[in-house]
């Protein structure tokens, strides 16, 4: 068979027109593939792991072109330069000035610049100046923030073990004839030695030898193992090790991840020896080709990032509408055409909200700065924001809510009723064994408190030891107790440890071991199973003190005495976090690779109430729009793949969610890139932070809380801005159209209107510093286009109602009705445009009563007052002719209190009947 995919392939090369000596390094990635190159697909990994598993040792050996006694440093490097090195793709980082257009590119910043352009080219330089200030500020500090963000992300990557253990001969005595044929080597015989090689030098072929805490440096098929217990939690979320064995046990398992003999890269060896053979290296394994579509796959845009653009372009498409009316209203009744043209782009700018990159910006990074105080980087600015409108978080189980640590739960007699003298046998087994405790021993010895009380080091002794194998799945210590008696004490897997026993304890009486009592039995450990809980089971036997040696064959008539058992605890903020993230409007679903029963007992301990659940096998028999539907009613999904968990992550965007998602390891990273924002922590794996938005740098999922509440302020403080903005500038262009209609002069000159813009956009300035009601932080809140435009509706045409009745009030009581006097009629609607304008930051920023029932932050309030004060002073002062205004009488003043006092009324009035209709947001 291989050589016929050889002959495939080398049609395949000649037709690229490849030569002999590139073909021959090549073959071998077709060899170790198995199909013609390049053609590859996870699929296909997935099944050529599951074909070398099922090989004997011998066979996978030829199958590789490999040799039990290691590749020689010759055949190594011929592979190498065929297959590349043992690396990951990771994401590259961006060079900067990528960056820095990233953070330019949006519809504002680009139509600002053009507006900055056409008023340079019509020598308007200080509109030129204000607007390139607004977009150059917004744009660099976002790039600062973002990439002091990335910066310290980077510097949280762990350092690994970057060598490994590998079996070296110079050169091979049997090697395959595929390897002598195609690549030249003449066999001598040499024995093999040890070698310490940097693990990006590993090859498929390459024999490695595995020991406790070293790092699984490759995906490898086991040889010989001894005592192997391999932790995968990082691929698949579960938090027990799992034992590995030469040989797979049941040969019609296809998944990759659940066959016996196979290791991957990223897990690590928790206890045990052993040698393997490297099967895939790079993104040829299960880790590089999981790391590779992350990587690949562009990210889909973000809610907030979908959200702005929409309210971007409302407002760009009102300001091509209007700016074309105010020209031609202006040109035809004024017939001055060149001035109606400079009035209509300073029209243009003053409707374009220039200040909203710089507000958004600035407040994300307000936000950012805030949740770095506590312990949290924002690798991405939008994500503050995705995280307050967060309606649904899917989070992972192990490491997340759990402490991805064993601990001993319970300690039962064998019909589940509590009893310390279980533990205590327990604990005398893994004190006294002398293998490699794995970390149910370790849970189990953690209980030091046993050690006094049964004051072990005076009244036992060890006597001998019967080791654990993988064929008993049980270990035995025989102990001397006042060196009157021995006892045997044997703990394990639960059938294998029946299989051993005669009798039964319970309290002080001691009975056969009966059908009846068997069946009970198994319905008590049914029972802990189900909750979640790992069961090992203890046993004894008293012996008398007559020899010092012990065997296997002494494991029978034992006494079963009771259960200890096992879980994976959760942190001990999860549950308040979980009460905190409910109460605030966030539904918390649970995505994880370990089986139902294990994450249901997680979800029971930390109070969160499951509606559902469903299976990795379930989920691959629905199409979107099911899965979709389903997804909504259930909390728990057990047993995912990492695909899996992306597609749920997608379905649930694609209903109308805004999806956050929170996990550490290897089989999360998919699922933290799709969804809207991101969540790892510090002590994940880096193809996790890489995926991620934001890094938690604490054990504490409290933050969590803290990062919601901050979105919301960040978000309820740009839509003070943008609803301010829009009714604003709808208000005063339809103030500017009836005014051009019927006024013989231009109500405001273009000067007038680019200062009152640049006055009114810096009291928005302290608007990211800003108070927030409580009211906005109790839901999620998204963007939502068309409620702008109806907000714009109704309340931009209040502050024309109070416009023209200025315009009345300068006409016909104080006489401005000529072009002679146009000045005085243009300072008056100046400087109540202006107040006006700012009054309305005060209104428009929370539903209750301004001042009294809600009173802004102290940088907002002495901003407008300084705005006011000098709105006011430019006509009244010394530099009104050089801003051509002129001092109005002071009359005017006290009609001018009357008519901002009734906008204030009528605005309030407005916002009682829009929050009592429509809500307010």
């Amino acid at each position: 068979m291989r050589f016929e995919v050889f002959k495939k392939g080398l049609l395949t090369f000649m037709q690229k027109g490849l030569s002999a000596r590139q073909f021959r390094r090549l073959a071998l990635l077709d060899l170790l593939r198995g199909e013609a190159v390049g053609k590859e697909m996870p699929q296909q990994l997935a099944e050529r792991m599951v074909a070398l598993a099922q090989l004997a040792p011998d066979a996978a050996l030829q199958q590789l072109a490999a040799h039990q006694d290691g590749l020689s440093e010759r055949e190594a490097e011929i592979k190498r330069e065929a297959v590349g090195l043992n690396e990951v793709a990771h994401e590259k980082p961006m060079p900067w000035w990528v960056h820095l257009w990233l953070c330019y590119r949006n519809p504002f910043n680009v139509l600002l610049t053009v507006l900055a352009i056409v008023s340079y080219l019509t020598e308007d330089m200080k509109a030129a100046i204000v607007i390139g200030a607004m977009v150059v500020i917004s744009t660099l500090l976002r790039f600062v923030q973002e990439k002091r963000s990335n910066t310290a992300a980077d510097k949280l990557k762990e350092m690994v073990s970057n060598t490994a253990t590998v079996l070296r001969r110079d050169p091979a005595r049997n090697a395959a004839p595929e390897a002598e044929k195609y690549f030249g080597v003449h066999l001598h015989p040499h024995e093999s030695h040890r070698a310490e090689l940097a693990i990006k030098l590993l090859v498929p072929g390459d024999i490695v030898v595995l020991s406790a805490g070293d790092m699984i440096p490759a995906d490898v098929r086991v040889l010989t193992a001894k005592d192997l217990f391999v932790s995968q939690a990082a691929l698949t979320g579960e938090a027990l090790p799992v034992e590995k064995f030469v040989a797979q046990r049941d040969a019609g398992i296809q998944n990759p991840l659940e066959q016996d003999n196979l290791c991957f890269m990223g897990t690590n060896v928790v206890s045990g020896t052993a040698t393997a053979l490297v099967i895939g290296t790079g993104n040829q394994t299960y880790f590089g080709a999981l790391a590779e579509r992350v990587t690949a796959q562009d990210r889909t845009p973000t809610q907030f990032q979908a959200g702005v653009n929409k309210v971007s372009w409302i407002l760009i498409r009102f300001m091509f509408v209007m700016a074309p009316l105010v020209l031609f209203i202006n040109g035809f009744t004024k017939g001055d055409w060149v001035e109606a043209a400079l009035f209509a782009l300073s029209i243009a700018v003053g409707l374009t909200p220039e200040m909203l990159p710089m507000i958004v910006t600035s407040t994300l990074a307000k936000g950012a700065v805030i949740l770095s105080r506590k312990k949290v980087i924002v690798k991405r600015l939008d994500a503050i924001q995705n995280f307050g409108a967060m309606d649904i978080l899917c989070t992972d189980k192990t490491g997340t809510l759990t402490q991805d640590k064993i601990v001993l739960e319970r300690h039962t007699d064998v019909f589940g009723e509590m009893a310390d003298d279980v533990l205590e046998m327990a604990y005398l087994n893994s004190y006294y064994q002398t293998g490699l405790k794995n970390l149910l021993d370790v849970a189990v010895l953690e209980h030091a408190e046993i050690h006094k009380e049964l004051n072990v080091a005076s009244n036992y002794r060890k006597v001998d030891e019967i080791p654990f194998d993988f064929v008993r799945r049980r270990m035995s210590v025989v102990v001397s107790e006042h060196e009157d008696r021995h006892l045997l004490i044997c703990k394990g897997a639960l059938e294998e440890i029946l299989s051993a026993c005669s009798q039964v304890a319970h309290g002080d009486a001691v009975e056969a071991l009966t059908d009846e009592l068997l069946a009970r039995i198994r319905k008590v450990t049914t029972a802990l199973n189900q909750e979640g809980l790992r069961v090992v089971a203890v046993a004894t036997r008293q012996l008398p003190p007559e020899r010092d040696t012990y065997s296997v064959a002494d494991e029978s008539a034992l006494t079963l005495v009771g259960y200890i058992a096992f879980l994976d605890p959760p942190k001990e903020t999860t549950a308040p976090a979980l009460r905190a993230l409910k109460a605030n409007g966030v539904e918390v679903k649970v995505l994880t690779g370990d089986n139902e029963l294990v994450t249901l007992k997680v979800c029971k301990e930390v109070g969160l109430t499951v509606k559902g659940v469903l299976l990795g096998s379930q989920v691959d028999t629905l199409d979107d729009g099911a899965l979709a539907h389903v997804a909504e009613n259930t909390t728990v999904f057990a047993k995912l793949s990492p695909t899996q968990k992306e597609r749920l992550v997608r379905v649930l965007r694609a209903h109308g969610h805004v999806v956050g998602f929170m996990g550490d390891g290897i089989n999360d990273a998919p699922a933290l890139r799709a969804a809207d924002i991101g969540i790892s922590v510090d002590s994940a794996v880096d193809i996790a932070k890489e995926a991620a938005d934001i890094i938690l740098l604490e054990k504490s999922l409290m933050v969590l809380e803290a990062g919601v509440i901050e979105g919301r302020k960040t978000f309820a403080n740009m839509l003070k801005y943008i609803k301010m903005t829009a009714s604003s500038n709808f208000g005063n262009v339809f103030s500017v159209l009836v005014a051009s209609a019927f006024i013989p002069f231009l109500p405001m000159l273009p000067l007038h209107l680019l200062v009152q813009n640049l006055l009114y956009d810096i009291s928005q300035i302290a608007i990211p510093f800003d108070n927030v009601d409580e009211a906005s932080l109790t839901q999620p809140q998204q963007w939502n286009p068309d409620e702008l435009s109806r907000f714009m509706v109704f309340f931009g045409p209040i502050s024309s109602v109070f416009d023209i009745s200025t315009f009345a009030l300068m006409w016909f009581v104080f006489g401005a009705d000529s072009a002679g006097h146009q000045t005085l009629f243009q300072s008056g609607w100046f400087v109540e445009g202006l107040l006006s304008q700012t009054l309305i930051v005060h209104m428009i920023r929370t539903r209750k009563v301004p001042f009294i029932q809600s009173r802004a932050a102290w940088p907002l309030l002495a901003m407008t007052g300084l705005i006011v004060a000098i709105g006011i002073f430019l006509p009244m002062g010394p530099l009104a002719h050089y801003f051509k205004l002129q001092a109005l009488p002071l009359s005017y003043f006290p009609w001018l209190v009357g008519i901002l006092l009734a906008y204030v009324a009528a605005t309030q009035a407005m916002k009682h009947f829009y929050a009592k209709r429509y809500g307010w947001q």
